[in-house]
This record gives structure tokens, C-alpha cells and sequence, in this order.
């Protein structure tokens, strides 16, 4: 995720499965971005909720909002729980009296000092130092347990929820069984790791012998995030990375494949790659031609149909999957990153694109909507080269969730300042949220079952997990001149706000 690593369908706009004590949250738009059919050719800022101001040390925010933090990396949490760090993707489900529980992610590697605790029957490999942690929060956002839920993975990065109430964690590496060395730092792991997991999100005794089961079948590779189709159980995936640049893949379930809770584990234990069918996405232009890669499209409303060609060894024994392709073959994209399902189909994001890297065109972010339906790809939302990230713009974004107000968030991991980044669902982006602390990246954006209470995570030293509330309503497309306000102040400084339990609202810095 850091930016220098290299038939019909319909669903609901809030779907909560599962439990009754426990549903999975599922927020959509109204629409894939269908109102702006006549968008400028890349994406223009609108005033969304308006000007940011110092909410805090930590934040800036529109006026009227406030966060609260919920952890930070290497401090004790409840019941003395080691937050481990490099906090990344995020996956919420709705919990008991309203409450929340979020499953989060740890993109650390194995040349770590401290990674997520390990415990006996949720560790994949020993010397591994990522996986996820569990936080349970009640209505007021306050924690009330912490705990690991998957450990001894490597570079925990997106993920995605599944239609049945449980998170599929990602490894952005391919990293095999043996002795590495890593900034000086040597490290053995026992098993190969580039793999999806799942976490159920009800308990730590729920994953037991079951998260640390991969789900090799999805295959081994620099996995980002994923996405599954509630009506066909297909899966779908991105990867981050280069050289050559990554793929976009669909796994399509065995004939008797039945989803639901434990059917991808049943799967899982018998340890076989070879279930069901995994291929890469390759896209046509409206001619025809082959798009060698995403990075053709410059325009917004840009749509290629797409094909699927089935990758010959999935868990790459002897060539990374995206090197078992030509690319005639095959459509490719520097960084694909985010994903999230939502109004039939799934949105995923490029990261940014530069020729020297094997891009066609140059940009600082796309966002594609995936719809199997109509089996194309349409580009909602695309970024222009931010000629000078120190003084604001928008470029790399990265983790993507879909707004229960309209439009979709997007985590900034770009160059200068940091940010999430809104787009309306009539194509205008705004700013949401500044990082007044330094230029590490956000992560992780997901909103509550209510839809009141956005969580996202800031990588960084320390990283920390924050709750956001606020007047959520409908972004506004207007102008951002059209909004009065003060200009942010972004040479704001911090420390520490772990344990601080007072919640900060826009207005002069602390």
C-alpha cells in the first residue's frame, strides 16, 4: 500500500447480514456516478461539507465535526492489549446497542521489532508480524475490548467484506518460505505468504484454527484488496505491483460452491490452489482494440468491455502470476489498491501512473466501477499529476469505501500533504479530512452501521485509529469559493492523544 512499494445484480444502499448481535455493514451510493454524464475530462474539487479547520492536534475537519482516537500504535489499550502498528485497511460491522466492531488490518513485515501479538491457534507463520486486531466500540465510540483476531502474516494491506459478515485480510507480498533480509534485518518464515485470510469479526474464539487458514485458492500474489459478488460468489481482487505492472482478477467459485458463513474455509482445508477458476481482467475499447493498460483512459465516463483469461498457475511456484502474461494479453495498472462493492458491482482504484513505470498516460488517481452485469469497466473518477503536493491537490489515493451519504471517501497515500479525499455522486471531489501532523498516509476509511461515525486509520509513528462524527448529510457540489471559511492552518503540531477521551471539534487548535 505505501507508495513506494512497488444477469442483473441490484443491492441494497445499507445491507446488514448476520447475527443479530453482529451484521455486517454494506454502505452504496445511489448510483455508480451515473448523474454526470458530461464530467470534464478529469476530476474538478467541490465544497462537499465545507472548509477544513483545526479540529485538534491531529486533525483538521469541517466545521462542526470532531474525532475521537481510538488507538495508537504501541500503547496498551483495554485489558493491557499491544496495539501494533502500520494500521491499514478496515472492515466495520454492526455490533451490540448499537455499538461497532471494526476489524483492522497491520501492514507489517517480517523485519519488524513488534508486530500483532500472536496467539496459540491464530498464527499462519511465527515469524510473521502482521495480521489484524479487533476493536469493539460502543454507541459513544468508546472501547470496550481490543484483541488480536488473525497474526503471523506479513504486510496486512486491504481486504473487503464479505456478503456473509466476515473480513478477507490481504498479504501485499510474495514472499516465500526461507531466510530474508530486509534494511539489515534478517528473518526466516516457515511458509510462503501472499494470501487472502478471513476474520470473523464475532469473537477471537471464532477464528481459532480458521483465520490462519489461507485461502489459496485466490491465489499467491501482491493481493491489495478484495470484492465479492453477493449474487454469484465471485471474487474479485487487485494488486499492487510493478515491474511488470499488476493485474485485476476474478475467482469464480466451483459449480457447487454454496456462499455463506465457512464455505471459503471449507474450501481452504484442503490446502489445494487449484479450486475454482482464477483469471485476469483484460479490457477492449469501443473499437476493439486491446487496452494494454488502464492508464489509456483520461477522460471520466471512459467504458471498455472486458474479458477473463485464466491464470495457469495461481500460486505462482515458479512465476509471479502477473509475469505468467504477456501484455498482449492481458490489461495492466500501476498500484491497484482500494475496493469496495456497492450498487452491483464493485469500485476499485489506481493509485497513480507514470511512463517510466510502463504507464501509457500520466495521472495521480483513478477510480474504476466493475459491473459484471454489463462486464465493463467504467472510469468515475480521475486525478490529474498534482504539479505541487506541498500545497495541497489531490493525488495517490488508495483505500476506498462507499458513503451511506452519496459519493464514495478515498484514502490519500500520496506525496505532500495527506488527506481523505470525498467525490460526490455527481463526480466533485473534496477535501474531508487533513493529517496536521506530518505526511503519512490515511487508511482505512469505513463507516458505521448508523452511518454517523466514520473510522479511518493514519499510518504512521505512532498510528492511529480514529472515529469521526459529524453533520453528515449530502456533500455539496457547489464551488469550494462558493463556501466561506478561514483558510486551514497546516503547520499545526501534536503529540500523543491516546487515552485522551475528550473529543475534539473544529475550531482553534488545542
Amino acid at each position: 500500500m505505501n507508495r513506494s512499494t512497488s444477469a442483473s445484480r441490484s443491492v441494497d444502499r445499507r445491507t446488514f447480514l448476520g447475527t443479530a448481535a453482529l451484521g455486517l455493514v454494506v454502505a452504496g451510493s445511489a448510483s455508480p456516478f451515473a448523474s454526470h454524464a458530461h464530467a470534464a475530462r478529469t476530476t474538478r474539487m467541490g465544497a462537499g461539507y465545507g472548509p477544513l479547520r483545526p479540529a485538534g492536534p491531529l486533525l483538521a475537519l469541517p466545521e462542526g465535526f470532531s474525532y475521537t482516537v481510538l488507538a495508537e500504535s504501541g500503547t496498551d489499550t483495554v485489558g493491557g492489549y499491544r496495539v501494533a502498528g502500520d494500521q491499514d485497511a478496515m472492515g466495520c460491522f454492526a455490533g451490540p446497542d448499537g455499538g461497532s466492531v471494526i476489524v483492522c488490518n497491520h501492514e507489517v513485515g517480517g523485519d519488524a521489532s513488534e508486530g500483532v501479538p500472536h496467539v496459540d491457534g491464530l498464527v499462519y507463520d511465527p515469524a510473521g508480524k502482521g495480521g489484524t486486531s479487533t476493536l469493539v466500540v460502543n454507541a459513544d465510540n468508546e472501547v470496550q475490548e481490543h484483541y488480536t483476531s488473525l497474526a503471523g502474516t506479513v504486510d496486512n494491506c486491504a481486504g473487503g467484506i464479505t456478503p456473509w459478515g466476515t473480513w478477507l485480510t490481504c498479504e501485499e507480498t510474495e514472499e516465500r518460505a526461507g531466510t530474508h533480509e530486509d534494511d539489515g534485518v534478517t528473518y526466516t518464515f516457515e511458509k510462503d505468504h501472499g494470501y487472502v485470510f478471513e476474520v470473523d469479526p464475532t469473537s477471537a474464539e471464532a477464528n481459532l484454527g480458521k483465520a490462519n487458514v489461507p485461502l489459496k485458492f485466490l491465489g499467491r500474489f501482491a493481493h491489495e484488496a478484495a470484492a465479492v459478488d453477493p449474487e454469484t460468489g465471485c471474487i474479485y481482487l487487485t494488486e499492487d505491483a510493478d515491474e511488470p505492472n499488476g493485474l485485476y482478477y476474478r475467482w469464480t467459485p466451483p459449480a457447487d460452491y454454496r456462499q455463506g458463513p465457512g464455505a471459503l474455509h471449507a474450501l481452504a482445508e484442503s490446502g489445494d490452489p487449484e479450486v475454482g477458476t482464477l483469471e485476469a481482467l483484460v479490457a477492449y475499447t469501443p473499437s476493439g482494440e486491446h487496452v494494454r493498460d488502464l492508464s489509456l483512459a483520461t477522460r471520466t465516463n471512459t467504458t471498455y468491455s472486458v474479458e477473463w483469461v485464466e491464470v495457469p498457475d495461481r500460486d505462482a511456484r515458479e512465476t509471479s502470476v502477473r509475469e505468467q502474461f504477456t501484455d498482449d494479453q492481458i490489461t495492466r495498472s500501476r498500484k491497484l489498491e482500494g475496493q469496495w462493492w456497492a450498487d452491483g458491482g464493485a469500485y476499485f482504484v489506481a493509485s497513480y501512473a507514470r511512463k517510466d513505470d510502463g504507464s501509457l498516460h500520466e495521472h495521480d488517481g483513478q477510480v474504476w466501477f466493475f459491473d459484471p452485469a454489463k462486464q465493463t469497466i467504467t472510469l468515475t473518477t480521475v486525478f490529474g499529476v498534482n504539479p505541487d503536493p506541498e500545497a495541497g491537490g489531490v493525488d495517490g489515493p488508495d483505500n476506498i469505501t462507499v458513503s451511506p451519504h452519496g459519493g464514495i471517501i478515498l484514502a490519500e497515500d500520496g506525496d505532500g500533504l495527506s488527506h481523505l479525499v470525498g467525490v460526490t455522486d455527481q463526480g466533485k471531489a473534496y477535501k474531508l479530512a487533513q493529517n496536521l501532523l506530518d505526511d503519512s498516509e490515511w487508511a482505512g476509511p469505513c463507516f458505521n452501521a448508523a452511518g454517523d461515525t466514520l473510522f479511518a486509520n493514519i499510518q504512521g509513528e505512532p498510528g492511529r485509529t480514529f472515529a469521526i462524527t459529524g453533520p453528515w448529510g449530502r456533500p455539496s457540489n457547489a464551488d469550494p469559493d462558493q463556501v466561506e471559511g478561514p483558510v486551514i492552518d497546516t503547520g499545526a503540531t501534536g503529540g500523543s492523544a491516546f487515552g485522551d477521551a475528550q473529543r475534539h471539534v473544529a475550531g482553534t487548535l488545542d
